[in-house]
């Protein structure tokens, strides 16, 4: 059973989300669960990843000027997988419980980018949609340099940069999915990741 949030932790970042909106964060997923995430991300970029896709339904395509990582979904019935998950559960429940958030679910994929690739500025929710509400970024990279690049740009609403995030093993940023622009800087060697969004399941939600 991997190890609870504490309610201390979840006070951090519950306060955090109310006073900026975002929130960085480090170590708060034990180091066992990102080796085996890790492990098993790299046993399985050259099989099970697909290139992203941009756009939403019918809509969607294959734009690598815009977006040129490679992902593979989560699923909570792989153990390794549900490591991880269970603790986004345990997040989940905790900003419920904190603000109202009305969370329902999570969805999540691995996220691979070689070398050059990047994702140009978006958000991860239509203003107004009340589908993705927060999202989340957690890194997979041991020994990353400032030289590799593929830092994560954090924009405020006014379009000024309030955080540069260089994608370093254990990080965990959190933010609300509608309120920021990202954006990730191209990467001069392989960075992996696992980007992810809590949903709820209707328009009313408290916060």
């Amino acid at each position: 059973m991997v190890s609870q949030l504490s309610e201390a932790v979840l006070d951090v970042i519950a306060d955090a989300l109310v006073d900026k909106g975002y929130i960085l964060l480090s170590d708060i997923i034990p180091t066992f669960v990102s080796l085996a995430l890790l492990e098993k991300m790299q046993a399985k970029q050259d099989v099970d990843f697909k290139l992203a896709a941009i756009g939403r339904g019918s809509e969607q395509q294959v734009n690598t000027d815009i977006r040129s990582d490679k992902i593979s979904w989560l699923d909570n019935q792989d153990q390794i997988d549900n490591g991880f998950l269970s603790i986004m559960e345990q997040l989940k429940d905790g900003l419920n419980r904190r603000l109202f958030m009305g969370l329902f679910d999570y969805e999540s994929h691995y996220a691979v980018y070689e070398k050059g690739a990047h994702y140009k500025k978006h958000v991860d929710a239509l203003k107004g949609s009340q589908n993705r509400i927060l999202s989340t970024v957690f890194f997979l990279n041991p020994l990353w340099q400032q030289a590799d690049g593929g830092e994560l740009i954090i924009y405020d609403e006014n379009d000024t940069i309030i955080a540069t995030v260089p994608p370093l093993m254990g990080t965990l940023a959190v933010f609300l999915s509608e309120r920021f622009p990202h954006e990730v800087l191209p990467t001069n060697r392989t960075r992996n990741s696992i980007a992810g969004w809590f949903r709820v399941s209707n328009a009313n939600h408290g916060f």
